[in-house]
């Protein structure tokens, strides 16, 4: 995995703001300045033990004075959440990078929110965003249970018109047919949680016609037809041409080829390794880009994504 310097960042607070979720206040180093960054945001942090990974940004975009971010402590994960959770303290330093942002929020007239357990953190400045606009709104926020939801009591009481908690112990799951129906109409929905939920909203939303957002915290599933096949891949600055076999990735093989790309998550879900793509049709099998932009093809998450073409080439 290629590593970038990084922006050094210092906790300035820990606090319990759910059932295993800790909100993490991060603010910037002697003689550095934290990015500008939208709602919809995440950021890579780097653990104490070399581990990477993403957290979404659930501050105020203008505030720069700190960076938010909550984190789910999950036992039976690969040990960054633990490490954050057991091992940080308040003043410590850590190194992170970004923003990046593949989960903005677009104009609409109107939002519906769907969020399944620590999914609400990128949707809460969106939320803020919709308000301040006077945009038409509506928040459906699931979990095991109410203790396990983070923010879900500042946000009712914030906006109790506007937001509709759904503990899973209490009422099951959400209704997603309810809640897209009471949608104003041209409103876009924007959703972020487990897998079943996500799968859920895209049937919903597909049978109505409505238009669909997701940020997804694990990859998605590949057709169960998918067959990998080698293809070539040429670096448009230099001419190299690398072959990229059927049983390896291509950031694999440019890591080889001595090929600097910056790698975090390596399941297709962060767009930390994102790339330009000059010539060929990309075969897209990543949990990042939108329809929209999978369909242009000029980029693509090159860490699982493979090619329909015999050769790519890209702006490398």
């Amino acid at each position: 995995m290629s590593e970038d310097a990084g922006i050094e960042v210092v906790v300035a607070r820990r606090v319990t703001v759910a059932d295993d979720v800790l909100e993490i206040e991060l603010h910037p180093g002697e003689g550095t300045a934290l990015p500008e960054w939208q709602a919809g945001a995440h950021i890579d942090v780097v653990t104490g033990d070399g581990l990477v990974r993403q957290y979404s940004l659930c501050g105020d975009p203008e505030d720069l004075r700190a960076y938010r971010v909550a984190v789910l402590h999950q036992p039976q994960g690969r040990g960054g959440s633990a490490w954050l959770h057991n091992e940080l303290r308040a003043g410590d330093r850590l190194t992170i990078r970004g923003p990046r942002n593949h989960f903005p929020l677009e104009d609409a007239s109107g939002y519906v929110f769907l969020a399944g357990g620590i999914g609400v953190t990128p949707l809460l400045p969106m939320i803020r965003q919709a308000a301040a606009r006077a945009v038409p709104w509506a928040l459906h926020y699931g979990g095991r249970s109410r203790t396990s939801m983070a923010y879900a009591d500042d946000l009712q009481a914030s906006a109790p018109a506007h937001v509709h908690l759904v503990p899973f112990d209490e009422l099951g799951l959400i209704d997603l047919e309810a809640a897209v129906a009471a949608a104003p109409p041209d409103s876009l929905v924007y959703c972020c949680g487990p897998e079943p939920l996500l799968a859920a909203a895209e049937s919903v939303c597909s049978s109505r016609g409505l238009r669909l957002r997701t940020e997804r915290f694990s990859p998605g599933q590949a057709a169960s037809s998918t067959v990998d096949r080698a293809f070539t891949v040429r670096i448009a600055s230099t001419g190299a041409e690398l072959t990229v076999p059927a049983d390896r990735t291509i950031v694999d093989v440019l890591a080889e080829a001595g090929i600097d790309v910056l790698t975090s998550c390596e399941e297709g879900t962060c767009g930390t390794c994102e790339t330009v793509v000059l010539k060929g049709r990309p075969d897209h099998r990543d949990s990042v880009l939108s329809a929209e932009e999978q369909q242009a093809g000029d980029r693509m998450i090159i860490c699982v994504s493979r090619s329909h073409t015999p050769r790519l080439v890209f702006d490398l």
